[in-house]
């Protein structure tokens, strides 16, 4: 956020958070050679590209992309690094202290801010092409900016849909909602209790990880939780519009039932065969979810994509971490490197990444090709939205994978079971977690 501390400082690796995206690498990941020194074959003559894709249609893409750019630049050749999501931060923190990091590097922004204020990460402002500052809206690039300098290009987004079983809605008469009209969290709570009939609940909540989901889903209400001074400290403050989506979650899981207690322990990829077989009417999911509906779905299973609900005036918008590219400090040719990642995300290319893992682009151009804008699973729904995406609130937060684990991660998932009451929620995300951030911003 623009408001972080000017001069980056060096601070200690901190635990990170295994979203969707690294858990369900991890498999794919085991037959990959670890990010060692050196791993590249023919590196030391050129540049090393560490690419954290891992969908087969993911993978090509990039090898492909890369194997473009080597023909056209033979004497600016760059190798292809397998990395893997489950274990990028520890493994590029060891390749950043022993000097042998790669030069560009693929991460997520809300992975970057170790290495931004470590000085381990090139501030970008002076090699980016006024074509990718343009082709990149404001608000992205500030989920890469820490203490004012840009440290990574943000270039896919995946925001939080619903996933929803046509059949079942159109039985209910239930509206489906749109891009233009969608629901207010009221609706989506009424629909969720037409929809719960017999066997079925109307909505199931993977919450196994509840704090960015809740974090990310209440910009719509005006929730922010995260406050800076004018000393640059931040604190947490739980307000009236914090409070709207956690009790909206909850009221539907302990009040109405009409989602179902189990499911919030559970991972997004949990929640799928209880969605197939009419167990759940709805499920919250992250936009590139969709590929393993459509792999995994029976035969003639109906299902659409909707957006996740509104707020106060049709707000509409949501926190998101991008996916980066990044140019190490010890890049001893950062202006081929940022060469090479305006290629990779030139508008063409863009759209190649995008629909290999499933997700939106951050460029303009790229989001309005036509391949983005089809109805057919979902894209033009998640398109249309994309405009509403913003940096996700703890982005640039110290202390926050902290703060996440030991404090909001318990209280929510206490809260949304119903073992604890909103006080006792505010107490802890507040008191207990004002004392872990002053830890890191003394």
């Amino acid at each position: 956020m623009a408001g972080s501390p000017r001069e980056p400082a060096r601070t200690p690796p901190l635990s990170r958070r295994l979203p969707r995206r690294r858990l369900l690498a991890a498999a794919g990941a085991a037959g990959v050679g670890a990010l060692v020194p050196g791993c590249a074959s023919g590196g030391r003559g050129g540049l090393r590209f560490l690419s954290l894709a891992w969908q087969q249609e993911s993978v090509r893409a990039n090898k492909r992309l890369v194997a473009e750019w080597n023909e056209a630049h033979p004497r600016s050749r760059v190798t292809y690094v397998q990395g893997s999501w489950t274990s990028v931060h520890d493994q590029l923190l060891t390749s950043f202290e022993g000097g042998e990091a790669p030069d560009i590097i693929h991460d997520a922004s809300d992975d970057l801010a170790d290495f931004a204020y470590g000085g381990y990460l090139a501030d970008l402002g002076d090699l980016l092409p006024d074509r990718l500052r343009r082709e990149i809206p404001p608000h992205s690039w500030r989920a890469a900016t820490f203490g004012g300098r840009v440290y990574g290009v943000p270039f896919l987004q995946e925001p939080r849909m619903i996933m929803a079983n046509r059949r079942l809605l159109a039985a209910a008469d239930v509206r489906l909602p749109t891009a233009r009209e969608p629901w207010t969290w009221e609706e989506f709570a009424d629909a969720a209790g037409r929809l719960t009939r017999g066997a079925t609940y109307g909505v199931a909540w993977p919450l196994k990880e509840p704090v960015s989901a809740t974090l990310n889903l209440s910009l719509s209400t005006g929730g922010r939780l995260f406050h800076r001074g004018d000393d640059g400290k931040v604190t947490v403050r739980y307000t009236a519009r914090d409070r709207v989506v956690p009790n909206a979650i909850r009221d539907q899981v302990v009040r109405e039932k009409s989602a179902s207690r189990s499911t919030l322990g559970m991972s997004g990829a949990d929640t799928l065969p209880g969605f197939f077989g009419d167990r759940y009417a709805m499920v919250p999911l992250g936009f590139s979810y969709r590929q393993q509906v459509v792999q995994q779905a029976p035969r003639g299973f109906d299902w659409v994509v909707l957006p996740a609900p509104a707020g106060p005036g049709g707000d509409q918008r949501q926190g998101v971490s991008p996916q980066t590219l990044s140019i190490a400090a010890d890049c001893r040719r950062k202006e081929e490197a940022m060469a090479f990642v305006e290629f990779l995300l030139r508008p063409a290319n863009m759209v190649r990444l995008a629909r290999g893992d499933w997700l939106l682009p951050t460029g303009t151009t790229a989001l309005a090709d036509p391949a983005l804008r089809t109805p057919r699973h979902g894209w033009a729904t998640g398109a249309a939205l994309a405009g509403h995406l913003r940096s996700a609130p703890a982005q640039s937060v110290r202390g926050y994978p902290e703060w996440k684990d030991k404090v909001a991660t318990p209280a929510f998932q206490e809260f949304y079971s119903g073992a604890i009451d909103d006080g006792e929620l505010r107490d802890r995300l507040v008191s207990d977690g004002n004392l872990v951030l002053a830890r890191y911003q003394r």
